[in-house]
């Protein structure tokens, strides 16, 4: 563990004062982001009636900054200072949401897309700056519980979030939900002023050849790293699999279980309520249990899932291997995001975490691209067996690493870049 680390001393983590404000701020634009998806999904498709080029769009917008700004982000994040920069993106993301929103109610339908794009750019330049926040203020014995509450978070959302954006257009119509996300925005960089100032002096004005040499750094870092090599390969072959079967799952509903569209969204409320008890489960035991070990349980067990419901034509079956594949679920998210703090020096986290993230979004988008050729040229039970040996290989890749310890490398592996 860094020395120059400063663990916030607290009776746990709960009465954490740093915990509680990330936390909060995650929930608020998690709303806001929720109210976003749907609401304009919703009136997308009302004003295109259900055009699915057009429909395609909102998900171009929302994963197209990851690709072209996550590194730059990262990159910039590891410079400036943190708490300012997640302060800043917060307010900009209000101004801009305001202004689309501005522009909407003067005719401008098509600017509707600019709240997701925008927003979405400006979360490639605030999340690796919490990433350095959690790096600098949580002690590394907490950092797993830490990500197990935060990925609880995100599972409470993917079972209230549809029904929340829902909700909010259904009853107040787009411009209405459009507000909501703007002043969710707001409050979240009003409770990000909880947090500790910033204590290190912005870098320098950053040059062209010296964003090319911190750009390229963060790279050559990666690939000194044992530890984080083998995380991106585990990453990328968990986002192969992870876009085939969501964009899949309909499928094993109508042709394996013989059920209607509607029933899918049953497998997904056992799913997501199973990754909310999982990520509890994880709080709780999270320091006897070292990351690698976690991400490797969670991908095996993955890949036994998803076998079975691609064989399963029984809906019991199907929903208690969901129900299962839930709980582990939280396990790989967690596992990834504690491994890429521990393993990453506090001045590089944001490049890192910036490298990493899209080789997972990456290989997710390709394969969700390619479900629809696979499903025209093979079986249900062919494709997601494809996918159960893509999870099965991102977890094997981990069994080198497994008794490595972050303390063995982590300042060295900075000297050597």
């Amino acid at each position: 563990m860094n020395s120059k680390q400063e663990a916030v001393k607290t009776p746990g983590l709960i009465g954490n004062r740093f915990i509680q404000t990330i936390l909060l701020s995650n929930i608020l634009l998690q709303i806001g982001i929720w109210v976003r998806n749907f609401a304009i999904l919703l009136y997308v498709a009302d004003k295109t009636n259900n055009d699915p080029y057009a429909i395609s769009l909102i998900s171009i917008a929302e994963f197209a900054p990851i690709f072209v700004f996550s590194f730059i982000g990262g990159t910039f994040a590891d410079r400036w200072m943190p708490r300012k920069t997640m302060i800043w993106c917060d307010l900009l993301s209000s101004v801009s949401v305001f202004l689309v929103l501005f522009a909407i109610h003067f005719g401008t339908w098509e600017s509707v897309y600019f709240v997701t794009f925008i927003s979405a750019i400006l979360s490639q330049f605030s999340q690796p700056s919490g990433m350095r926040l959690i790096k600098e203020h949580v002690s590394e014995d907490q950092v797993q519980q830490m990500m197990a509450l935060y990925q609880s978070v995100m599972a409470t959302f993917s079972i209230l979030g549809p029904m929340l954006g829902t909700f909010f257009y259904s009853n107040f119509g787009l411009e209405i939900s459009i507000t909501v996300m703007g002043f969710v925005f707001l409050f979240s960089a009003l409770v990000l002023i909880r947090l500790p100032k910033d204590k290190l002096k912005p870098a320098s004005k950053m040059g062209k050849n010296q964003f090319r040499s911190e750009f390229v750094e963060g790279f050559r870092y990666v690939w000194k790293s044992p530890m984080l090599r083998m995380l991106g390969v585990s990453f990328a072959l968990a986002g192969l699999a992870v876009g085939v079967i969501q964009t899949l799952n309909l499928f094993i509903v109508t042709e394996r279980l013989g059920k209607p569209e509607e029933f899918l969204q049953y497998m997904l409320m056992v799913s997501g309520g199973a990754m909310l008890i999982g990520g509890g489960v994880i709080a709780v035991i999270a320091k006897r249990i070292q990351p690698q070990y976690l991400l490797a349980f969670g991908m095996v067990t993955c890949a036994l899932c998803t076998i079975i419901i691609g064989y399963s034509t029984s809906v019991s079956i199907t929903l208690i291997t969901q129900f299962i594949n839930g709980l582990v679920l939280p396990c790989i998210h967690i596992g990834i995001s504690t491994m890429i703090l521990k393993w990453s020096h506090a001045s590089i986290v944001g490049r890192v975490n910036g490298l990493l993230n899209p080789m997972f979004v990456g290989m997710m988008v390709l394969s969700m691209s390619c479900a629809g050729v696979l499903k025209s040229t093979y079986s249900l039970v062919s494709i997601y067996s494809a996918a159960s040996i893509l999870f099965l290989l991102g977890g094997l890749v981990m069994i080198p690493i497994m008794k490595n310890k972050s303390s063995d490398s982590l300042e060295n592996n900075l000297d050597r870049v």
